[in-house]
């Protein structure tokens, strides 16, 4: 896994309403810290749901604005690295190569798959349709989460190494497909809830539907707020 770009972004206003959002972000040049709660200079406008250890670094594959363009021929323009706010823009792994827990040195930092994104609709205002949250999410190409495990400086063109895979079982895309498809297979929700280092609050989700039987209901964070 190489790493194209990095990215970070201050705080602008997003879609009709200003709402603030760091999503547009800019390339780097030279290096920048991974630091434990996120690249510095970078900014988030929900640090409730965005940033923060598990979201300290956000990383997407370059190969899947192919498939976007394919798919949404109308956003071509768009659909180039950094149009969903990452801060790596990476090549030669996509989510189906990277498991939770995979350790990867990067530059001088050393990272640590944390989970997936969840869309949330601050993506239907980045890119204006009201349904592109949903269709990263159906999708699964939704990138992954680092969290900073040692802090260092990562630059563009740096190659990560793999330095552990604890969790071999759990590549992202099948974290997509327990979340998303087969949302309520139990002895996948129990390994899932088990798996050391999960973030608290996919572990809490995982809980919940075990006990309640039932899947979360989606809309408040996909469909964006009238």
């Amino acid at each position: 896994m190489r790493v194209v770009e990095v990215r970070v972004g201050t705080l602008a206003p997003l879609g009709p309403a200003n709402i603030p959002s760091g999503i547009r972000k800019v390339p780097v040049a030279g290096s920048v810290a991974a630091l434990a709660h996120g690249l510095e200079g970078d900014e988030q406008g929900d640090r409730r749901h965005h940033g923060g250890r598990d979201k300290a670094v956000h990383a997407y594959p370059v190969q899947n604005y192919p498939l976007w363009t394919a798919d949404l021929p109308d956003l071509a323009a768009e659909m180039r690295p950094g149009a969903f706010g990452e801060n790596l823009v990476v090549e030669g792994a996509v989510e189906a190569d990277v498991c939770l827990g995979d350790r990867w040195q990067l530059g001088y930092a050393l990272l640590e798959v944390s989970q997936s994104r969840q869309p949330c609709w601050r993506l239907n205002l980045r890119f204006g349709r009201t349904d592109m949250a949903r269709r990263v999410q159906d999708t699964g190409r939704t990138g992954w989460y680092f969290r900073v495990l040692e802090e260092g400086k990562i630059s563009a063109g740096d190659t990560a190494h793999l330095v552990a895979r604890p969790h071999p079982d759990w590549p992202l895309d099948r974290v997509w497909h327990l979340l998303y498809c087969n949302t309520l297979d139990r002895a996948a929700l129990a390994a899932f809830a088990a798996l050391p280092g999960l973030p608290e609050r996919w572990r809490a989700l995982a809980e919940v539907r075990l006990s309640s039987g039932r899947t979360e209901d989606w809309s408040r964070r996909i469909e964006t707020p009238q």
